[in-house]
Order: C-alpha cells, then structure tokens, then sequence
C-alpha cells in the first residue's frame, strides 16, 4: 500500500473510532495527582496567573540566503525555528535534521513558513527539496545551523507551520481572555480544555477525504466548530502556547488499532511536561486528549498511557 494510502486509511479508521486530539494529564496547581474540571486546587485567586509576554515567530527576507526559488532565515535558530521562503508552484518539502533525526515538512509556496528545531542544541541541516518526479526530489537549496536555545522550551512557546497564530488571531484573543481569569497555569490549562471540548466536534466528513499535507487553520477549527484530531491538537497548542504554556504537538500511534493519532503535551512549573495517565470521560477531567474526551471515546484506546506512542513532535 502506498504511503498516501495508508495514511487514508488509517484517518478512516480514526473516524470510524471518533478520534481527534490528545493533550495529556492535567495535575492541581502546586498539588500532586490528577485533579477533574471544576475541581482544581488553585493557589491564587482568579486572575492572578502572570501572563507572560507573547513570543513571535517570523521570515526576516533581510536575514535570509538562498536563490531565486528557494531562501532560508537562519536568524533566530536560538529561538527554536527557522524561516522558509519558497517561491515556485513545484511540489517541495523542507527537510530539517540533526544526526539520524530528520522529519520531512511540507511547503506552502509564495508564503514564508516557521518550521521548528525540536532535536536540541546541536548541528542542523536545512534543505529545501523540489520535486521531480514522484518520489524523486532534488535539492534547491542547502544550508547548516550551529543551535544553542536559549532554553529547551524554545520550539514549544512560539507559532509555526503547524500552529500557526499571531497576535490577531480569534484563538489567541479567547485564550487571553481565558488568562486573565486563571488563578494559575494549571488553571488555565484546564480553562482552555473546557472551552476546547465546548466549542469544537468532531469532523468526520474530513476525517473521510482528508489528504497528506493537510495543515489545520487554528482560527478556521475555532469558527468552523469542528476538526480531527490534528486540528484538535493545532488549536489547544495555539491556544496554550500563546499566553506561555510550553506545548507540543505529537504524531503516533495508539493501540489495540494502531490509529494515526495526534496529541499534544504541555508543561507547568508545578508539574514539568504532563503526559499520558488516565481514563477518559465525556466532559470530565483526565487527560488532556480532546478528541477522546471531547467526543466520549470507548476506553480501550485510553488505558494507563502505555497504548501511546510518541513518533514526531513538533
């Protein structure tokens, strides 16, 4: 079977399933365990959660090097990304890798596109690829960054090609808006998995015509009220992000049926990074999964967290 074709089908069967997104647990503020939506031990009182500054991510063209077709921005690698400008209608891929690890991106010509560093501090490469035929790419342009982030959480605080935000975005404004009600981070977190599992179904058309390369919108998932699970996952990680919770989005698989699956995690001071460990109920707090809560998953794709695999994140 061909890659686009499994890809397919495996969306298929996620539909046939109700899946969507996985966050991951949610713990108290300052308390050890799980806590419920509603039930959450605050520290403070509402809008006490200092909201940091928001952080950015852009192309400076200024900053860039390249050709005609293809120019790379390099400029800001120790804030987690790079910069991509691609100008030709030709099929292309950015290709990011450090060591064995690489992960193939697809490109949005005439668009300048963030993509993130997620290896850690090291040597990376940057090649943009255009297609020749089928599988058979040739490389438009090459370039290497020596990285040191300013810290690990870099690639995780800021828009890129998968959550992608600004400013201005719908998303961003109620996820301040939330913010400012929050007595801490926990709380603010569990105020966005309310809003997010309020506001957003499960999109089972798309699930059925969906193809690879497809990039959610996490202002067109907010309107439209509904997504899969990479949409459930671009819109919490944006929502999140936004306002200074450090969060991933994650490609893998879950078991007993192998599905194709998207999740995020987030990371709190009280808690560190926040995984897998729960029982997941329709609008009720355990993990932070919003396809299966949002949706009320059977439990045989939940479990204790081991049926979880973690492939890329981003």
């Amino acid at each position: 079977m061909k890659r686009s074709e499994r890809y397919k089908s495996i969306l298929k069967r996620a539909a046939a399933a109700m899946l969507a997104a996985v966050f991951a647990v949610l713990t108290a503020c300052g308390g050890a365990g799980t806590a419920k939506v509603g039930s959450m031990m605050n520290e403070g009182e509402p809008g006490d959660y200092k909201i940091p500054k928001f952080r950015g991510a852009k192309f400076s063209e200024g900053n860039a090097y390249g050709n005609a077709e293809a120019k790379v921005d390099i400029s800001s690698v120790s804030q987690g990304y790079v910069g991509v400008l691609v100008n030709t209608e030709v099929k292309t891929k950015v290709q990011i890798s450090k060591g064995k690890e690489e992960y193939n991106f697809d490109v949005i010509p005439n668009k300048p596109q963030i993509y993130p560093l997620t290896y850690g501090n090291g040597k990376y490469t940057i090649r943009v690829l255009k297609n020749i035929e089928e599988n058979t790419y040739s490389e438009l342009y090459r370039c290497e960054a020596d990285v040191k982030l300013k810290n690990k959480y870099q690639p995780y605080t800021r828009p890129n090609q998968y959550a992608n935000y600004s400013k201005k975005s719908k998303c961003v404004k109620e996820a301040r808006k939330l913010a400012e009600q929050s007595s801490c981070e926990g709380d603010f977190v569990s105020k966005v998995y309310e809003f997010v599992c309020s506001n957003v179904t499960y999109d089972k058309e798309l699930a059925e015509t969906v193809k690879s390369g497809y990039i959610p919108d996490p202002d067109e998932v907010l309107t439209g009220g509904k997504g899969i699970c990479f949409g459930y996952a671009c819109l919490a990680a944006s929502m999140l992000r936004s306002q200074g919770i450090p969060t991933k989005i994650i490609f893998g698989y879950v078991a007993p049926d192998d599905l194709y699956h998207a999740w995020n995690m987030f990371y709190t001071k009280e808690q560190g990074w926040v995984t897998v460990e729960f029982k997941t109920k329709e609008k009720d707090w355990s993990r932070l999964d919003l396809t299966f809560s949002a949706n009320g998953s059977n439990d045989k794709f939940i479990g204790d967290g081991s049926h979880y695999q973690d492939v890329h994140q981003f």
